[in-house]
């Protein structure tokens, strides 16, 4: 079997008195792109930022290569894991370069490394390095995009948590960033965490779909394997999304 990277064990956890995960069990492998597929308060948000401990556990168990988060210290285990979302979270005042190496300046790393790191970074998401004088404001949604997911990539961790990173763009640049993450993500062999309420991008993107409902697991398996599911709740997502749900991922 390929080695578990992320595990959720019997995850449980409520808000405000309301359930937002019920044993939740869930391996995601190194090296694959796990989708959390859902609707809008299925529980998708909720147990990525349990990961990186954003959000406390109520109940279970959840364990990054093998140690329960609690047992990390949290600023070693956020380094760990580099994160995504679809507001990108760039701050404003910051230059490009200075976003992007954010992380790398707190681990004391030389001005000449960091910025050498950022000049790779912004080549390897597809962006000029000319780019990184630049604030957040002088840059179009999908270049800012592409900046969230280099700065994401900054500290080289083995692990990404994607929250909707490129639901906010226009279809044409969704599609080109999604193509380019996919090829990316294939030569770095990150393992990856992905968050979406769309079907077409789940069955693009993900080497298995895990579909949420109120805040259990309904299905899990590769694309070929939703698309063919005989799960009500499959079913009518597959219908919902009608012909796009035939797209197949070029391998």
């Amino acid at each position: 079997m390929p080695e578990a990277v992320i595990e959720f064990r019997d995850v449980e956890y409520q808000s405000s008195g309301r359930e937002v995960l019920r044993q939740l069990n869930l391996t995601i492998h190194r090296g694959e792109i796990l989708v959390l597929l859902g609707r809008s308060g299925s529980g998708k948000t909720t147990a990525l930022k349990l990961v990186n401990r954003l959000l406390a556990l109520s109940g279970g168990e959840v364990r990054v290569e093998g140690r329960d988060v609690r047992d990390w210290n949290v600023i070693e285990l956020r380094r760990h894991i580099g994160y995504a979302i679809q507001e990108v979270g760039l701050f404003p005042h910051y230059t490009v370069e200075r976003n992007v190496g954010l992380i790398l300046s707190l681990e004391r790393l030389p001005k000449e490394k960091i910025h050498a790191r950022v000049q790779e970074l912004l080549r390897l998401v597809g962006l000029s390095p000319e780019i990184s004088s630049r604030y957040p404001n002088q840059l179009s949604g999908g270049q800012r995009q592409r900046v969230g997911v280099a700065r994401a990539l900054a500290a080289d961790p083995p692990m990404l948590l994607m929250d909707e990173p490129f639901g906010a763009l226009d279809p044409l640049t969704r599609s080109d960033l999604q193509r380019e993450f996919l090829s990316l993500q294939q030569k770095l062999g990150k393992t990856v965490l992905f968050v979406t309420h769309d079907l077409h991008e789940a069955l693009f993107l993900g080497s298995r779909i895990a579909l949420l409902e109120e805040g259990r697991l309904v299905s899990l398996g590769s694309p070929e394997q939703f698309l063919i599911s005989s799960d009500p709740l499959v079913k009518k997502y597959v219908e919902a999304f009608g012909s796009v749900a035939r797209v197949r991922r070029d391998k």
